[in-house]
């Protein structure tokens, strides 16, 4: 746990200063999270033994930090609990069909959340014009009705 640990804080670091230089629109603390589970993994798929339950958890964090970061571009008419309630246990069990080998059930779960996040995510422009031309008329007429 402790590699892991030194691992986020070098990885978060490295992107934050490199961020300094180059906007590059990553969460600094994701990447380290996202990198370190990575690299474990990778280490698990040479024949290394890194604890799994440690890969586990990082992959459940970057699995809830997606859902939390997919839902800031989610239109208003959609609802962020049914989303969180149907993205992050489609992810959890992606990660861990990926963390156990198994690679028809982590492509076919993969598949699917592409599929759940277009559903979701596929009207914003027009539901956000809609709200932005309500938002527009409802101030036009406070400003007639107000003198």
């Amino acid at each position: 746990m402790l590699t892991a640990i030194g691992s986020i804080i070098v990885i978060t670091a490295f992107v934050w200063l490199a961020q300094k230089m180059v906007p590059l629109g990553i969460c600094p603390i994701c990447a380290g999270v996202s990198g370190t589970w990575i690299w474990l993994l990778a280490a698990r798929f040479a024949g290394f033994a890194p604890d799994p339950t440690v890969i586990a958890l990082l992959m459940g964090g970057t699995v809830v930090g997606i859902a939390y970061t997919l839902e800031k571009h989610m239109p208003t008419t959609r609802s962020p609990l049914l989303w969180k309630t149907i993205f992050i246990p489609l992810g959890f069990g992606a990660m861990f069909a990926l963390l156990n080998y198994a690679w028809w059930v982590f492509t076919a779960l993969v598949v699917i959340l592409g599929i759940v996040v277009y559903v979701f995510l596929r009207f914003k422009k027009s539901a956000s014009h809609k709200d932005n031309d309500r938002t527009t008329s409802e101030l036009e007429e406070k400003m007639k009705n107000c003198c």
